[in-house]
């Protein structure tokens, strides 16, 4: 997959990790739509402003219609209820889901033609070190992107044939305001996303882009006893 000169749509892409990674885009010589539930609030220069709520199949649905020329596609857009699944509002457990997941799949569903039309190329869904392991305060979050990565993995194998290759990116925290009131050490969102875009480069599947996601990824073979140390 080569940047420059490519088409891509970047979701979410009016603040925080998104506008990062639109940003990286266009200084590598990309056209680039940046969807946004309000378009007016992209700000960022050099991109084109598409009215875009991944949870809205009539949103989606325009927004491939506008875009009709995209060979790239980055699904970076989500929220974070921080809502626990044992006792926390299942409306907002839903509704990370619907964003997550459901939301994700319908924006790849909308654009696979799109892509496959342009000669095939690349989507990029922006995952999390929470896909891998879960904590009681992210549970909603976590299991949302747990199936959001199971969905890269199907999707991956099933669009292989039809030239699209699908890469999952792996993070921990990034300093965004999602992580506002989090304390714990942060990666710059720039710097991610410079390593985001050289791995649709270099056509990886796998986008692992911290030290905390490369060491869960490698607790995964060990099991609950690895990722989970403080069970009796």
């Amino acid at each position: 997959m080569k940047i420059a000169g490519s088409t891509a749509l970047v979701t979410g892409a009016n603040r925080g990790f998104g506008r990062h990674l639109a940003a990286e885009l266009v200084a590598r010589g990309a056209t680039v739509y940046a969807g946004a539930r309000n378009p007016d609030s992209v700000d960022l220069p050099g991109v084109t402003p598409v009215r875009l709520d991944i949870t809205d199949p009539d949103s989606v649905a325009a927004a491939a219609k506008l875009a009709g020329d995209v060979n790239l596609l980055i699904n970076n857009a989500g929220i974070d209820t921080g809502t626990n699944l044992l006792d926390g509002d299942l409306t907002l457990v839903r509704l990370e889901l619907e964003t997550h997941y459901l939301g994700t799949l319908s924006v790849i569903r909308a654009f696979t033609p799109v892509i496959t039309g342009n000669g095939g190329g690349t989507i990029l869904n922006v995952l999390s070190v929470l896909s891998w392991v879960n904590f009681p305060n992210a549970g909603a979050y976590g299991a949302a992107k747990s199936a959001e990565w199971a969905m890269t993995n199907a999707l991956r194998v099933q669009l292989a044939e039809r030239g699209v290759r699908v890469a999952g990116l792996h993070v921990g925290y990034m300093d965004t305001d999602m992580t506002a009131g989090v304390t714990a050490p942060k990666s710059d969102p720039a710097a991610i996303a410079r390593i985001g875009i050289d791995g649709i480069e270099a056509d990886a599947y796998e986008i692992v882009t911290d030290e905390i996601s490369r060491q869960v990824q490698a607790g995964l073979a060990g099991g609950v006893a690895a990722l989970y140390p403080q069970l009796p």
